[in-house]
């Protein structure tokens, strides 16, 4: 599939493999990359404003994260979602996740308790107002990301961090449903009370059963192939300053 316009140029100055990947990972996990979706490089370097060097890199992370795949005579595309392979990630990932909200609320002080709080009435809102799919997707993963960097265990967040990005593949099915975001953010509440409660156990297990029903109701509304529009991709947008 084209990737025309697909992604944002990169900002001059910047780290041009990190930012190239940070815009191309967010083109897939917002759905305006698909599965199956090709990764140009001399497609992706034009749409992104610099040379293909950095752009390859960026696309060599996408496939050692699990989020793209090389096809033999074809290159890189977006990896497509295996349905098994995302419940068991899910297994995987529902241990961690417990683990990360443990860890933070043994270490949670006013400044994280605030700033968790700031994102989850703002992630609230967004739910409340519907249609937008993108800003969920990204305060979903941005709520998960700030307990884990509060938890302070890189090797729990580098750990993390893949499996989210790869289990956020199948989620575009999963959001398709008016009460998956509502359910979701009443979960993140859950965990928030009990994380600021300072009850370890409690930030746990709420964490924990969060990703346990995620995994239920995406078993439920997932289907064996992505869904698709007529016309290709959404556009990818340049990265900004």
């Amino acid at each position: 599939m084209s990737t025309e316009r697909a992604v944002n140029p990169v900002a001059a100055g910047s780290l041009l493999a990190d930012r190239a990947y940070e815009e191309l990972k967010g083109a897939v996990l917002a759905n305006r990359l698909r599965p199956g979706d090709a990764l140009s490089v001399p497609a992706l370097a034009t749409q992104l404003g610099i040379s293909r060097s950095p752009v390859r890199e960026a696309v060599q992370r996408l496939i050692h994260d699990g989020l793209a795949t090389h096809i033999a005579h074809r290159g890189a595309v977006v990896a497509t979602v295996d349905v098994e392979d995302v419940r068991q990630l899910y297994v995987v990932r529902e241990v961690m996740e417990g683990l990360a909200a443990r860890l933070a609320t043994e270490r949670l002080d006013a400044t994280r308790v605030s700033e968790l709080r700031d994102l989850l009435e703002r992630h609230e809102r967004v739910v409340a107002a519907g249609d937008d799919e993108q800003a969920h997707t990204e305060m979903d993963m941005a709520y998960h990301r700030l307990i884990r960097e509060v938890a302070g265990n890189p090797h729990l967040t580098a750990a993390l961090d893949t499996v989210q990005g790869k289990a956020h593949l199948a989620l575009h099915a999963l959001w398709r449903s008016p009460q998956a975001p509502r359910l979701a953010v009443e979960e993140h509440r859950r965990i928030f009370e009990a994380m600021t409660a300072g009850d370890p156990d409690a930030a746990e297990l709420a964490a924990r059963d969060h990703i346990r029903r995620l995994r239920i109701r995406l078993s439920q509304a997932v289907a064996p192939g992505p869904d698709r529009t007529e016309g290709g991709p959404a556009p990818v947008h340049p990265v900004g300053p």
